[in-house]
């Protein structure tokens, strides 16, 4: 009896955790906190960041998790869920603050997180095609529109989403690996006693390095470039290593060129690349995690001028595509390519019956196995407002890059450190009393006051190194971020380090 009454107070819990009336009532709660949240910070009203101490949140998180209410009915659950969300986003980064101009992590356009929830909500994973259908179809067509746009034709190429840029360039540079070195999957990667090299932008992203310790090259391999005055990757130079390397039989397992680098948005001379890979037989891997986005834009296409001749190209749609992350695109020109970064087999998955329905099985062609439908957002935008609404978000981000570029060169107190091809833009703050300042000194100055900035709510921005010496970095990738935020900016930078100079700090 007792058993019997534990079951059914267990089964009475789960169907009210499974309640569509719980969702639809909750739902209601969500769509309207979640609108008149985001009218409140796009209109730049609040703190960008609600600065605590980490050891707070995490502290306040547990309280928060053990406040179980007794008793759940669902009138208590929607309040429950009421309070749960007014603290997320009490506590939240506001990435749809104008003054967020931070990190390459936009402020996705609002509705694509619909379309992601309804992937979440029903749980579409991936990795055979008849336990997410939808998500494939979805997923493959994204792969087609965006492989038409950097200039390939249907049925040549291939491609897959997978999650984030990380995860996407170590795919790309794993089926580089395994064309490059052919019995590198089987055998191991070590060549006549020869280990093979990585040839990359010297500014590339960390998770290049990362990529080769993974790919068994080892980050000893990774060979980097020098860059022409504006720090891309100088073809001559590229030239020079790649013919020195095959003239003493050194293999190669790909060139990494950027469109654009991290550190402060440069875009290769990737025709002039492509043709010196060609010319020396080595695969070209492009990383335009960020910079893919120029594809669509009629003004900034040319920046991308060569990338249809890369063997494999990354590209975020968590970036400069305005979706929800994670969701990144791994694009292979040649389509016999799809298949060579896993050979392996899995009978309890993939069906030997019907070997067709393998082009349909993300599982053969990714890292992971089970993977979220993470295509949803990027597919509904894109079918509700179609290309030219993520063109004019990139045209109008680029141009508030120039617009702040033009402010800083217009100012005595700043320093401009490039002119930029997008919309990142690297720069230092030189106050009056620290025009004699030596370099290293004054770079430590914009660190800290980088960081009592965003502290302060006023603004997030983040840091860099340029030439090993501190700057201030901000990438324009909210497209409501208008000139007269760039102008608080400026002064926002002036007030802090005024402050900083007040006590001595300078």
């Amino acid at each position: 009896m007792t058993a019997d009454l534990s079951t059914e107070q267990a089964r009475e819990r789960i169907r009210a955790a499974y309640d569509p009336t719980l969702l639809r009532q909750a739902g209601h709660v969500l769509v309207e906190a979640l609108a008149d949240h985001l009218a409140t910070v796009q209109q730049g009203q609040g703190p960008v960041l609600p600065w605590h101490v980490p050891e707070d949140l995490v502290r306040e998180a547990g309280e928060v998790r053990d406040q179980i209410p007794p008793n759940g009915n669902r009138a208590a659950l929607v309040d429950r869920f009421r309070r749960l969300l007014a603290t997320m986003l009490e506590r939240g980064l506001n990435l749809h603050h104008p003054h967020y101009i931070g990190h390459q992590v936009p402020p996705p356009v609002p509705i694509a997180g619909w379309f992601d929830a309804v992937g979440s909500v029903t749980n579409q994973c991936m990795a055979i095609y008849d336990m997410g259908p939808w998500a494939t179809a979805v997923e493959q067509s994204m792969v087609r529109r965006l492989g038409e746009q950097i200039g390939w034709q249907v049925g040549e190429f291939s491609g897959l989403v997978t999650h984030g840029g990380s995860l996407a360039n170590f795919t790309a540079l794993l089926t580089a690996r395994n064309v490059s070195l052919p019995d590198a999957w089987e055998r191991g990667v070590m060549t006549d006693g020869r280990m093979p090299v990585l040839v990359v932008h010297s500014d590339a992203h960390y998770c290049v390095a990362r990529s080769a310790g993974m790919l068994g090259l080892g980050t000893g391999s990774v060979l980097r470039v020098g860059l022409d005055s504006q720090r891309r990757m100088d073809p001559n130079r590229l030239d020079e290593l790649l013919g020195d390397l095959r003239k003493r039989n050194q293999p190669i397992v790909a060139t990494v060129a950027c469109a654009c680098a991290t550190p402060i948005g440069a875009f290769d001379p990737l025709q002039t690349i492509a043709d010196i890979c060609r010319r020396h037989d080595v695969w070209l891997h492009v990383d335009a995690a960020h910079g893919g986005c120029a594809c669509l834009s009629a003004r900034h296409r040319h920046l991308l001028t060569g990338i249809e001749c890369a063997d494999s190209i990354v590209w975020d749609a968590h970036k400069m595509l305005f979706v929800p992350a994670l969701c990144a695109l791994v694009l292979y020109r040649n389509a016999a390519h799809r298949f060579e970064a896993f050979r392996q087999d899995a009978p309890y998955l993939f069906d030997p019956s019907a070997p067709g329905m393998a082009e349909y099985d993300s599982g053969m062609r990714t890292v992971e196995c089970t993977k979220r439908a993470a295509a949803f957002g990027l597919w509904g935008i894109w079918s509700m407002f179609g290309p030219q609404l993520l063109a004019d978000m990139v045209d109008v981000t680029f141009e508030m890059g120039r617009a702040l570029y033009e402010k800083l060169l217009a100012a005595s107190d700043f320093q401009a450190l490039h002119e930029p091809q997008c919309n990142i833009v690297v720069f230092r703050h030189v106050p009056a009393g620290m025009t004699g300042t030596s370099p290293e000194h004054l770079g430590r100055f914009q660190l800290e006051l980088r960081r009592r900035l965003i502290q302060s709510g006023d603004f997030y921005i983040v840091s860099t190194n340029v030439d090993r010496i501190g700057a201030l970095r901000v990438t324009i990738i909210n497209p409501l971020t208008t000139t007269r935020d760039l102008d608080q900016l400026l002064d926002a930078l002036r007030a802090e380090a005024n402050r900083m100079l007040a006590e001595g700090l300078a």
